[in-house]
Parts: structure tokens; sequence; C-alpha cells
């Protein structure tokens, strides 16, 4: 499976019967998948076709579909109220009319109102049904057109992604290999802090043992180095998985995030506090990559 992003736009038109049909789409980050409709009438009722049909192509992003519906213009019904017009030529008849008057025209008649009505032609219920099935055809349409383009833009982040584990995983191995992890280097830091210790007048000499061990432990990072290997390479399998991975990546992020933190919290050597430093902001800049990954 594919990694893809979250943001992204398409557009799709088309037409049934008299109607200009219109879809467009843009997507944007989200911590879930949150949909907002925006549809003319009377194409309404469509919505909760296009909420499922929109559920099944996306997992996460917050996406503005707005739909647009036009219908061309169509030769408007003319119907004469032929009963109101009998009723006014009768009533006109019976009116004695001077002869410097003249009698009434049936362009007068008809200019009455109510004797001539104009109206847009219905429209028809199978007509409409036909558009509303046009209507969620296209939104497939331009749901595919979508997922296309964050497709396109997550094989881009998937590359960014995985130069960003080798960087990680790089330093990750420069901190074990580092010379300050070395027996006889912890030896002489371990010595000299004992040495410390042991000729302060007011130090407890009781204590002594005690203080050893937890700076022979706060000393041993190994198992900080060996969660950061494991979660580096369960990051790099679920990017060659794919698919909506953005969840389960930003996971391993704060993870890898809390091992480098401990990792700088225990070190008492200069140069491995500048590699878990190093690991602390390309372990931020992959964690930000993340956000946008589906």
């Amino acid at each position: 499976m594919t990694l893809a992003s979250m943001t992204g736009f398409a557009r799709a038109a088309g037409g049934a019967g008299p109607w200009r049909l219109t879809w467009e789409l843009k997507a944007v980050n989200a911590k879930g998948l949150d949909a907002r409709l925006r549809l003319s009438p009377p194409f309404d009722a469509i919505e909760p076709d296009a909420r499922a049909r929109i559920a099944q192509k996306l997992t996460r992003g917050t996406l503005q579909a707005v739909f647009a519906a036009e219908r061309e213009a169509t030769t408007p019904e003319v119907r004469v109220n032929q009963e109101l017009l009998r009723k006014l030529m009768t009533a006109i008849a019976a009116i004695p009319l001077p002869e410097m008057i003249s009698p009434v025209t049936l362009d007068g008649l008809l200019s009455v109102r109510g004797v001539v009505e104009i109206s847009d032609a219905a429209d028809n219920e199978a007509e409409i049904l036909r558009a509303r099935a046009s209507a969620l055809a296209l939104l497939d349409t331009a749901l595919d057109s979508l997922v296309t383009m964050r497709q396109s833009e997550g094989a881009a982040l998937a590359t960014v992604l995985s130069a960003r584990l080798e960087k990680i995983a790089a330093l990750t191995q420069a901190a074990d290999i580092c010379p300050a992890r070395k027996p006889e280097a912890i030896q002489a830091r371990l010595a000299q802090s004992l040495a410390f210790l042991a000729g302060n007048a007011n130090f407890d000499q009781n204590r002594l043992h005690q203080e050893a061990l937890m700076l022979a432990a706060k000393a041993d990072i190994r198992e900080e180095l060996d969660r950061l290997a494991a979660h580096t390479a369960a990051a790099r399998e679920i990017l060659a998985r794919g698919g909506a991975a953005g969840r389960r990546l930003d996971f391993l992020a704060q993870e890898l995030s809390r091992e480098a933190n401990t990792l700088c919290a225990k070190s008492n050597d200069a140069s491995l506090t500048g590699i878990g430093l190093e690991l602390r902001v390309e372990i931020e800049q992959f964690r930000e990559q993340i956000q946008n990954i589906e």
C-alpha cells in the first residue's frame, strides 16, 4: 500500500440532463476524518451517501467538499386562465361604451393580472434522481483524483522520512561506539567522581558504595540504545508497508524522542551529549513530517 499525505485538491465537473454539476475537494491535516459538505438543493438528500463514500476513500484529514449544481435555462410554461378571460369579456361586453372609447382588445385583456401565468418548467422527479446518482458518481471521480494527489505527495514524504530514519540509525550507532562509552573511559570518570566524593570531609563514607553504584548505573545507556534501534526498525517497517500509517509513526516518534532525552540526561560526556542533541533534532524533524501523513 502507498503512503499518503493528508493535503490535496481535486475538482470534477459533469452534466446530467439539464444540470451542470461540479465538485471541489480541499483536504488539510487533522487528527481524524472531518468531512464538511456544502450541497445545493435539491441535492442535499445525497449527503449520507456522499459521507459514506468519503469514509471509504479517506482515513484522516479535514475535507472541504463543495458541490454546485446549475440548471440550464428551459422554455417556460405559459398557461392562460380561460375562465377568468371569459368572465372579463362578459363583464366588459355588458358595459355601454361612448363612441370616443375604443372597445377592449385581446392584448389588453391578456395583460390583466392572473389571466396569463408564466412559470419555469416543473422539475421531473425521475430526472432529479438521475442527477443525484450522477452527482455521487462525480464525487467518486473527484475522490479518486484527490487520493492520487495525496499518494503522490505521500511517496515524496516517504523518501524524506526514510532519510531521517537513516540519520537516526547512524547517530544511534555513533552513540554506541562513542569512545566515552568504553569501559576504561567510564572507569576513569567514575574514579574521578569517587575521588571527589571521598575527599569531601562532609561526605558520609557509608554512602560511598551506594553512590558508586548509582554513578555506574547512570553511565549505562545500553537500554536506550537498544530501544532507539528497535523503534527505528519498526518505523522502517511501517513505511515499507504504507497505508494509513500516520498515527503509528507519530507514536514511534514520541518513543524515539523519549529515549533520546533519557540518553542526554544520562550522558556525562560532552561528545555523547552532542550526539544525543543531534538525535533529538533529527527525531523532532521526523515527527514534524509525520504530522502530514494520513
